[in-house]
C-alpha cells in the first residue's frame, strides 16, 4: 500500500509538534524522523488541535509561548482531551517557568516526559528523543489481525488530492488504520507484512475496498464527487479473479469503475508477470483508473512501462521531498514528470510537506498531489470541513483558494 514518510504511521512513535517558530519545528522534525518518528509540524494551537484529533500522537512536543493561544491553555486542552501520549515542554522562557508548567502538566494527568529548554543543540535533542523512542515494541501476530478484522479493529482514512495549480479537491486516497486495544492507532507498515504472512492480505483488501466504495457511495449522494484511490498489495495480483471482484463491490455499491484508481507498487507493475500484466489490464478493460506508486524508486523498464495500461504515474515521496535541495531529486522529478507527458499519464506528486515544494511541483506543471501541505489523512466525516476551510499555499503572488 501506498504509505510511506510522512503517511505512515506506527502508532508507538509518532510526533506533533507545535511551536510558532517554524524553524525550530522543522530542526526537531529532521532529527526525530532520522530517529524512526512520524513527525506532524504545527504553528498554530488550532491546526495542532485538529492535527492532534486526527493522528493521537504518542508524543507531543509543545512550545509554550504561542502567540493565539499559550502553552498551559494547550496542556489544559490536551487533559480534557484525556491524552495519553508522553508530551515534551519546550521554551526559551527560563527554567523555572518551564518548571512550573511541568508541574501544571502533571497535575492535569499529563505524561510530562521532559522539557526542552531552547536553544538546544542537535546532539542534546537527539539523546532526549531517542530515550523516548519504545524499546521493545510489542509483537503482533496472525489471531491479533484476525480479532482486529473480526471486531472492526480496523477503520479507514482518507487522504485528499488537490489539483496543484487551483487547490480543487480532486480525489482521497483510501488508507487502512488498526485502533489497537492497547497499542493505539497503527499504520500498515506494522501490520502489512503481517497480513501478506499469515494469508489475510486478500481479507484487509476486501476490507478497505468496501469501506471505501460505501463511504464513496454516501459522499456521492450528498453532493461530494471524489475519485477513491484503493492501493493493492503485490500478492493480491495473484487473484486472478481480482478485476471480476472489485467491479462487482462497484456495482453493489452504486459506484462507476472510472470513478475509482487502483494503486499498485512499481515494482509490482513493472515486474515481468504475465499475471499482473493480465490484471492491470483487465482492470482498464472493466472502466478502473490504474496508477503506479512510488515511481521512481525501482529499476523500471520505459520499454515496459510504455506497454502498460495505466492511466496515472504517481512520484515516490522521498523525491519530492528533496527536490528543493539535491539537484538528483530535483533531476529525478523533472525526468518523471516529462516521462508522465510523452506517455499522456497522469503526474501525481506524492508527499509534500511545505509551501515551498508545493509551488515547485506547480511550477513544475505537476497535475495533481498529496501530502501534509494538503492535509493529512482525514476520518471520512472531516472532509466536508476540511474542503470548507482548505486554502492553497500562495503560489501566483497572492492568496488563493479553490
Amino acid at each position: 500500500m501506498a504509505e510511506r514518510a510522512d503517511e505512515r504511521v506506527v502508532g508507538a512513535a509518532r510526533m506533533l509538534i507545535v511551536d510558532d517558530e517554524r524553524p525550530f519545528g522543522d530542526f526537531v522534525k529532521r532529527i526525530a524522523c532520522r530517529l524512526g518518528y512520524e513527525t506532524i509540524v504545527t504553528t498554530e494551537a488550532q491546526a495542532f488541535k485538529n492535527a492532534y484529533v486526527q493522528a493521537r500522537p504518542s508524543l507531543v512536543v509543545l512550545d509554550l509561548l504561542m502567540p493565539d493561544q499559550d502553552g498551559i491553555d494547550l496542556l489544559r486542552w490536551l487533559a480534557s482531551q484525556k491524552c495519553t501520549g508522553r508530551i515534551l515542554i519546550s521554551s526559551g522562557v527560563g527554567d523555572r517557568v518551564i518548571e512550573a508548567a511541568r508541574r501544571v502538566g502533571l497535575e492535569r494527568g499529563l505524561d510530562i516526559a521532559g522539557t526542552i529548554v531552547k536553544p538546544v543543540r542537535g546532539s542534546e535533542l537527539r539523546k532526549i528523543l531517542a530515550g523516548l523512542l519504545p524499546r521493545h515494541p510489542q509483537s503482533l501476530g496472525k489471531t491479533d489481525l484476525e480479532r482486529a478484522l473480526d471486531q472492526r479493529e480496523l477503520f479507514v482514512v482518507y487522504q485528499p488530492k488537490v489539483h496543484l495549480a487551483t487547490g480543487r479537491l480532486q480525489g482521497v486516497e483510501a488508507l487502512v488504520r488498526w485502533r489497537h486495544p492497547t497499542l493505539g492507532d497503527l499504520a500498515p507498515d506494522r501490520f502489512l507484512s503481517l497480513a501478506e504472512a499469515s494469508g489475510l492480505i486478500d481479507a484487509l483488501f476486501h476490507f478497505v475496498l468496501n469501506e471505501a466504495l460505501r463511504q464513496q457511495y454516501a459522499w456521492a449522494i450528498s453532493g461530494i464527487d471524489v475519485q477513491m484511490a484503493i492501493n493493492l498489495s503485490p500478492l493480491n495480483m495473484y487473484d486472478e479473479g481480482l478485476a471480476d471482484e472489485i467491479a462487482a463491490r462497484c456495482r453493489e455499491f452504486g459506484v462507476a469503475t472510472r470513478r475509482v484508481t487502483i494503486e499498485v507498487t512499481e515494482s509490482a507493475a513493472m515486474s515481468d508477470s504475465l499475471q499482473a500484466l493480465d490484471i492491470l489490464t483487465r482492470l482498464r478493460l472493466k472502466g478502473f483508473e490504474v496508477a503506479i506508486d512510488d515511481f521512481g524508486t525501482g529499476f523500471s523498464s520505459l520499454t515496459r512501462l510504455r506497454r502498460l495500461p495505466v492511466t496515472e504515474l504517481k512520484v515516490d515521496r522521498s523525491f519530492v521531498r528533496e527536490c528543493l535541495d539535491a539537484k538528483d531529486a530535483l533531476g529525478i522529478v523533472k525526468t518523471v514528470l516529462e516521462l508522465a507527458r510523452n506517455l499522456e499519464l497522469v503526474p501525481v506528486a506524492e508527499g509534500l510537506e511545505t509551501p515551498e515544494q508545493y509551488r515547485k511541483l506547480v511550477e513544475l506543471g505537476c497535475d495533481f498531489g498529496q501530502g501534509y501541505v494538503i492535509s493529512y489523512p482525514l476520518l471520512a466525516e472531516s472532509l466536508s470541513a476540511w474542503e470548507a476551510q482548505w486554502r492553497m499555499p500562495d503560489v501566483y503572488g497572492e492568496a488563493a483558494s479553490p
